[in-house]
């Protein structure tokens, strides 16, 4: 069959590790009797440089009019980048805001799994380890602090900042089924994460997330204040299943997690509306300092086009052939230079991309 792709390079490392992940894209074809065509797609800085805003209302029809959108990762060093100059409506990250926006895209699913092959990696103390986790953060991706009303205001002389953070039942019920339906492929468990002691709006979310949970009377759900969320991931991540919560608690949790396992340039992610269409991208940034220099982990990026594979295009023998891929050539001890320990081999950005196509089956 024949899917639209819509491709984001982005800035920084993007263009490197989106032609990685291309290239696996290319190889499932060639296996599995696939066609991909291909539509690049400006967005962040990118399109700051060649049309003065970070995205247009073209791009955005491309990407709806395609099946799926892979994405690298869009932005660049603050402090010295002409792009943080500007007002911050018109930075690179505004653009990725607005197309989520655009898109619709209110679940963002990142999941956390520790490799066998990088335990030595993981930060965590072995006893913390156990058996290894895996598990998967379903954050609400389009509501929230980061898209309510906000002002910078002076009153009698003292400069004030507000920034509003809403929620409807509507857009809480529609991410607690996604990560109910998710956990049922799973292991059936739901920690549905809020400040539920202090804020209104979880008190509501923890309301309709007990309604949800009606529906799936086979999932076990608990509530878990994001404080305490943060400590048990550090101090017993196997715990975790599938963790439901809002767009900055999950911002922050996802992150916590990704680092968890070693390494954040190991860890996809998809944005999903509600239709099969998904944006898919890796969790780390653009990476500037190492951009160019061909050093940069594309697994993140290969396993976020397995992702794309799984939940858009409902290719799911294709992308368990690219997960296994990524197993494989890790137990043969290749690794880029963020994972890299002794006795195994170091390869860089490209090189990563070619063991992992070769074993494609």
């Amino acid at each position: 069959m024949n899917y639209n792709i819509a491709l984001i390079h982005g800035d920084g490392i993007g263009p490197e590790i989106v032609d990685e992940a291309k290239k696996i894209l290319d190889k499932v074809c060639e296996v599995y009797g696939h066609s991909f065509t291909y539509k690049n797609v400006l967005l962040g800085g990118a399109s700051i440089d060649a049309h003065g805003v970070p995205l247009t209302g073209e791009a955005i029809e491309d990407a709806k009019s395609s099946d799926a959108v892979l994405m690298g990762s869009i932005g660049g060093d603050a402090k010295t980048s002409p792009w943080y100059q500007l007002d911050p409506s018109k930075r690179p990250e505004a653009g990725l805001l607005a197309i989520r926006k655009a898109l619709n895209l209110f679940a963002n699913l990142r999941p956390a799994y520790l490799y066998d092959e990088l335990k030595a990696a993981c930060p965590l103390k072995e006893d913390r380890i156990g058996d290894g986790f895996d598990m998967i953060i379903v954050r609400e991706l389009t509501g929230g602090l980061y898209f309510g009303e906000r002002k910078t205001f002076e009153e009698n002389g003292v400069k004030t900042a507000v920034d509003t953070l809403s929620y409807n039942e509507n857009e809480i019920r529609r991410i607690a089924v996604k990560a109910f339906e998710i956990a049922g492929k799973r292991r059936k468990k739901v920690t549905s994460v809020d400040k539920a002691n202090v804020l209104d709006s979880s008190r509501l979310w923890r309301n309709i997330v007990e309604e949800v949970a009606r529906d799936y009377p086979d999932i076990t759900l608990e509530h878990m204040l994001v404080d305490n969320c943060a400590m048990q991931l550090v101090h017993n991540p196997g715990q975790f299943d599938v963790i439901l919560t809002e767009n900055m608690f999950g911002d922050i949790l996802s992150d916590e997690a990704s680092m968890v396992t070693g390494s954040i340039g190991m860890l996809s992610s998809a944005s999903l509306n509600e239709t099969s269409f998904g944006l898919y991208e890796p969790s780390h940034g653009s990476a500037p300092d190492i951009a160019g220099k061909g050093i940069a982990n594309p697994i993140a990026t290969i396993l976020s086009a397995a992702m794309l594979l799984r939940f858009s295009l409902n290719l799911d023998k294709e992308a368990d052939a690219v997960e296994a891929a990524v197993e494989k050539v890790l137990s043969e001890g290749y690794r880029t230079v963020d994972i890299m320990s002794e006795g195994c081999e170091k390869v860089g950005t490209s090189k990563m991309g070619d063991l992992i196509a070769e074993r494609i089956r």
